[in-house]
């Protein structure tokens, strides 16, 4: 029984001997092989020799990387060529890992995974390098093309209208979404087009916001000779009033109140129209000024006041001011105030 014992143990270290040379053999002769489910940047290099796999990563994976990169937005397309990137790829170096991971888990798990045809299931990253200063001039580029303020909405004013300009919202890049994205597509094969990652801007003033801005507005028409008054964008009433005389223009154009009074003074201009009054200053209230109850300034010298010359209503006849008759001055002067919009044409 020892003789048979002896024989039994020698025969079993020689298939296992014999079991071991092989399974070292077999696995040397896939050493240079790359194991199934291996891919490089979702390219599948399962089961294939390094200079297999090194002409599928050049034809699936670099070539593709040579194409233009392009960024979307409202019908315009934004390029960023591989030569301006300076794209380039280490598809040696993919390969190196590629079958450095195949031989990973020692010999008994290859030869194992070998026998049941498993997979390592490794994706390797492709290995991408490129210029990360043209991104980043890339990207610049693209937002100063792109962004733009947001435009309240106004009034387009005319002497007999108030029309609404619509309000615009502004755009603005989200840079840091659009350089991951930028950086994700450079490096794939597949995904050469990127769309633009933006915010939108409400504006302060919406359209449905003008009224609430100009709840008072006033216009002169100074060929009809009249003033309107504005509620809420809707005509309130409209006034009969004197403008300017020829060579003293009541100023066109769009301004707003500057200034009220009740009963002002009257700071005489220096000029010889003026008189012996010129370079003085007149009380409210006094005969000689012209200036009656209510006074909004406008421009340069330039206001709304009252005036007992009614038979100067209706015509070119002030020396630049626009002239009310005394219950219709009073009356706008309770419903505007400072800063209130008037434009003259």
């Amino acid at each position: 029984m020892g003789r048979k014992l002896q024989i039994a143990v020698v025969l079993l270290i020689a298939v296992m001997l014999v079991a071991a040379v092989g399974a070292y053999a077999w696995d040397n002769s896939r050493s240079d092989q790359i194991a199934e489910g291996v891919t490089i940047g979702g390219v599948n290099v399962g089961g294939m020799s390094p200079k297999e796999a090194r002409e599928v990563v050049d034809s699936k994976l670099v070539e593709p990387l040579q194409k233009h990169v392009a960024v979307g937005f409202e019908g315009i397309k934004y390029k960023l060529s591989p030569e301006k990137l300076e794209v380039a790829s280490d598809v040696d170096g993919m390969v190196d890992r590629a079958l450095d991971e195949s031989q990973d888990g020692g010999l008994p798990s290859r030869v194992w995974r070998y026998v049941t045809d498993g997979e390592v299931d490794v994706a390797i990253s492709p290995q991408i390098t490129y210029s990360d200063k043209a991104l980043t001039e890339f990207i610049d580029k693209v937002a100063a093309e792109v962004n733009r303020d947001p435009i309240d909405a106004s009034i387009e004013p005319t002497p007999t209208s108030l029309s609404p300009v619509e309000a615009q919202e502004g755009i603005a890049v989200v840079e840091e979404k659009l350089r991951a994205k930028l950086e994700s597509a450079v490096q794939s094969p597949t995904q050469r087009r990127v769309s633009l990652p933006i915010e939108r801007i409400e504006p302060e003033v919406t359209t449905d916001e003008l009224a609430q801005k100009y709840p008072t507005y006033l216009t002169v028409n100074r060929s009809t000779f009249e003033l309107s008054l504005w509620k809420d964008l809707q005509l309130a009433k409209t006034y009969t009033v004197a403008i300017g005389a020829q060579g003293f223009d009541t100023p066109a154009g769009v301004y707003s109140i500057q200034n009220m009074a009740v009963d002002p003074a009257w700071n005489v201009p220096d000029s010889d129209w003026a008189g012996d009054l010129a370079g003085t200053v007149v009380p409210g209230g006094a005969p000689e000024n012209p200036l009656k109850e209510r006074w909004m300034g406008i421009f340069d010298g330039a206001g709304i006041h009252g005036t007992d010359d009614v038979a100067s209503l209706g015509t070119a006849a002030s020396h630049g001011c626009v002239r009310m008759s005394i219950p219709d001055v009073i009356e706008l002067y309770d419903q505007v105030d400072v800063g209130t919009p008037i434009y003259i044409g």
